[in-house]
């Protein structure tokens, strides 16, 4: 762990304190007051980045002359000169990270306070992806010097309790869909000890295969790649830190392993993070529907506000899908200050291997 160095800023609307890192108490603090903080904007989970990955923290803490205090989560590969890297909210997907505020939410004044701050850092690359409930104070204050990429995550409004959200929010074609699964021969584990891990990722593993097809893609390339963005040690440590709010859902199907989803809870939000099935089995019982339907009823009960669904393609099979059970698409931002053109490269790149592996899959 960095030591934490502070000192202060001067800024036209008064004396700014910044800490680097920031200190664990105060963001755990700011985590519980702010509530639209989501499980990825934890400390917990910096620190399953740092522990499977080669990161460190880069938080920043910004304390205002009228009590204000905001931090922003960064990540930065440990080892490497500033210069040469990025700090990033999240890097290498792992989502929404983005400041946590307490009391109240940031004026436009503070907000470019922050900007400037972080765009004064030596690092390569800045970048700050704000979640589904962040104030649109932000995008006014963002200076063009940071770039805009837009996505968008569906979440589901939870307001009302399950029978509201089963009656008023699930579409017809989910609730058949989970009636057939319930009339299936499938039998439902939640599991939030981390007891489930290598079940989940037989399947992950499974769905690897599926994907390469998807994508015409060679299974040794999409092994690699797959593995790589989530390997299995990445979910062993959430498992491991989140506890009791890390649960496992999983599909048992003919005594196999069917269908598995894995949901993070904290504050009012609860998150589907990473799902994974074998389609001969769980297609044909609708062995997923099944699973949302008591991940959103467990996040009902357990006081949640808001159950996210992730990403998704407009218009893919995927976004109808999560469609399906009410969710909405949110806006979900990301700045980001690049010294160097290192993600347009990176994009680049990317599109060469797909042109590649598609023409000689042709």
């Amino acid at each position: 762990m960095n030591s934490a160095v502070a000192h202060p800023v001067a800024t036209a609307s008064g004396p700014v304190r910044v800490t680097s890192p920031a200190p664990r108490a105060v963001w755990r603090q700011l985590a519980s007051a702010d509530g639209n903080a989501l499980a990825s904007q934890t400390p917990t989970w910096l620190d399953c980045i740092c522990a499977t990955g080669p990161y460190e923290d880069a938080s920043r803490l910004y304390e205002f002359e009228g009590g204000r205090r905001l931090v922003v989560p960064l990540a930065r590969r440990r080892g490497w000169p500033a210069r040469l890297v990025g700090e990033d909210s999240w890097p290498s997907d792992w989502g929404i990270g983005g400041p946590l505020v307490s009391p109240g939410t940031p004026d436009e004044t503070e907000a470019r306070v922050v900007f400037d701050d972080l765009a004064r850092r030596p690092a390569l690359l800045v970048g700050v992806r704000f979640g589904p409930g962040a104030d649109p104070v932000w995008a006014r204050a963002a200076p063009q010097s940071f770039r805009a990429e837009e996505h968008m995550t569906q979440v589901l409004d939870l307001d009302g309790g399950f029978g509201t959200v089963w009656d008023q929010r699930f579409r017809g074609r989910v609730r058949r869909a989970v009636r057939r699964a319930e009339r299936s021969a499938i039998k439902v584990e939640v599991d939030r000890t981390g007891r489930l891990v290598p079940a989940f990722y037989d399947l992950y593993e499974q769905s690897m295969v599926r994907w390469a097809r998807q994508q015409h893609e060679p299974l040794a390339l999409a092994r690699w790649r797959q593995t790589r963005s989530f390997p299995r040690r990445r979910l062993e440590a959430v498992a491991d830190r989140f506890g009791e709010s890390c649960a496992i859902y999983l599909a048992w199907c003919a005594g196999e392993p069917a269908a598995a989803i894995v949901v993070l809870r904290h504050g009012h939000h609860a998150k589907y993070w990473r799902g994974a099935m074998n389609r001969d089995l769980a297609h044909p019982v609708r062995a997923n529907f099944l699973l949302h339907r008591l991940a959103v009823e467990d996040a009902c009960e357990a006081g949640s506000r808001y159950y996210h669904l992730g990403d998704s393609r407009p218009g893919s099979s995927l976004a109808h899908f999560k469609d399906g059970f009410g969710a909405e698409s949110r806006s979900t931002p990301a700045f980001r200050r690049e010294r160097l053109p290192v993600s347009a490269a990176d994009r680049r790149l990317r599109s060469a291997v797909k042109r590649l592996i598609h023409f000689e899959d042709a």
